[in-house]
């Protein structure tokens, strides 16, 4: 497999800075877009610079300059985005819909891989509750737009990211285990699939030069990873010897929480329904030829009890 030149659009951002990482790290020559959008905000220019004095390059472009977009995407074979979608009201998502005529103009990329990395909008529109079906809404015209203009893709599904849901113990606002109580969504049994976010990038960057992945959604489903919420506290409790207090929310208290909150909070609490209380992440079966952890056997991801390990 040749090694693909790489341009990440969002390599700033919580997964995007990853993705440059990952792809450093497999011997890509690797392209940030470096929006001037950033302005004096020093961590992320901090973040860029220490990029440049790994190897990657930094290509100026801008979502307001199309011609700049262009220009970029010229350089590489590659094209990841990794935009955003938390900001459901500001429709980061569909700023994509401007790199993608980009890529269309330019005529070189083998492959673009849109900003996806969570549940599949593909297999859970219909059952997406609102107001959070917007996200997958919004990402299904991203994906309309790349196959109508015939540009060469893969999605990248990765379910839930292990520090934002393993780390609070799939707990609502939480980031950190606790060590006392634990609110169970429902009786805690629905499957949900977890992440350590590094791992999501080594597999997203894998996909790349792959033939096999080329039209293709992938999902980052590791076996070991697929787990209840009740199964989660219960790996925690083993590392810390101890039993939680638990307490139950039934879905119609959940619901009923929800009423009268912000547009934004209300679309994150839309998605830990489906997960939580429906158990979308688990409701449909892939095969092993679109499932990372069998396509890539020589990567050692994180289980659940490697990620908790850090809390304890």
């Amino acid at each position: 497999m040749g090694n693909s030149k790489v341009l990440i659009v969002g390599g700033t951002g919580y997964l995007g800075k990853r993705l440059v990482k990952a792809s450093l790290a497999q011997g890509h020559e690797t392209y940030i877009l470096n929006r001037p959008e950033i302005g004096v905000d020093i961590e992320k220019v901090e973040i860029l610079v220490s990029f440049k004095m790994q190897g990657a390059h930094l290509v100026p472009g801008s979502f307001k300059d199309y011609s700049s977009l262009v220009k970029a995407v010229k350089l590489v074979d590659v094209v990841i985005s990794a935009i955003s979608g938390v900001h459901a009201r500001s429709h980061q998502i569909l700023l994509q819909l401007k790199l993608v005529q980009a890529i269309k103009e330019a005529g070189n990329v083998k492959r673009f891989l849109p900003s996806e990395f969570g549940m599949d909008p593909g297999k859970l529109i219909d059952t997406a509750m609102e107001p959070g079906k917007v996200t997958l809404d919004e990402k299904m015209i991203v994906r309309k737009a790349i196959e109508e203009a015939g540009i060469p893709f893969t999605y990248v599904s990765a379910n839930c990211f292990a520090a934002y849901f393993v780390g609070g113990l799939c707990q609502i606002g939480k980031v950190l285990p606790s060590r006392d109580v634990v609110i169970l969504h429902g009786d805690g049994n629905k499957k949900a699939i977890y992440n350590n976010e590094d791992d999501i990038a080594t597999y997203t960057i894998k996909t790349i030069d792959d033939p096999r992945t080329l039209n293709k959604a992938i999902y980052i489903t590791p076996p070991e990873n697929i787990l209840s919420q009740r199964e989660v506290v219960q790996t925690w409790e083993k590392l810390i010897g101890k039993e939680l207090q638990k307490i139950t929310v039934s879905k119609e208290d959940y619901l009923a929480s929800m009423k009268g909150l912000d547009y934004a909070q209300q679309v994150g609490l839309s998605h830990y329904h489906d997960i939580f209380y429906e158990g979308c992440l688990a409701s449909f079966k892939i095969g092993d030829e679109e499932e990372a952890s069998k396509l890539y056997p020589e990567v050692k991801y994180d289980t659940v009890e490697d990620f908790l390990k850090r809390y304890v």
